[in-house]
């Protein structure tokens, strides 16, 4: 299985989640037979749960990563000669590794 990039926002992602649920759905309730709807109904349960956690952990990673943004933000603004010395060594870091891995 090959994985590639794609450049969708969560709001996007979510949106092909359900759109991937429905077709399951459809899909499972064309081939069942009678009898099996409680056990549909208590896999749809389950997977609204864990459709639900992960909006909320994704919800809570996002606020994180917020947050995180911010108070680096803050730092750099605060510190900005610190900063510059910090990302400048940093560049010459990888650049020095870069150069290194080329030749």
């Amino acid at each position: 299985m090959k994985k590639t990039a794609t450049a969708e926002s969560p709001e996007q992602l979510l949106e092909n989640l359900r759109t991937l649920i429905a077709e399951a759905e459809e899909t499972l309730g064309a081939s069942l037979k009678e009898g099996a709807d409680d056990h549909l109904n208590g896999l749809r349960d389950k997977l609204e749960g864990a459709k639900d956690t992960a909006q909320n952990l994704f919800v809570a990673a996002r606020k994180k990563v917020s947050e995180g943004a911010k108070q680096a933000d803050a730092t750099i603004r605060s510190h900005p000669y610190e900063s510059l010395a910090v990302a400048l060594g940093v560049g010459v870091l990888l650049g020095a590794l870069l150069a290194r891995k080329s030749s």
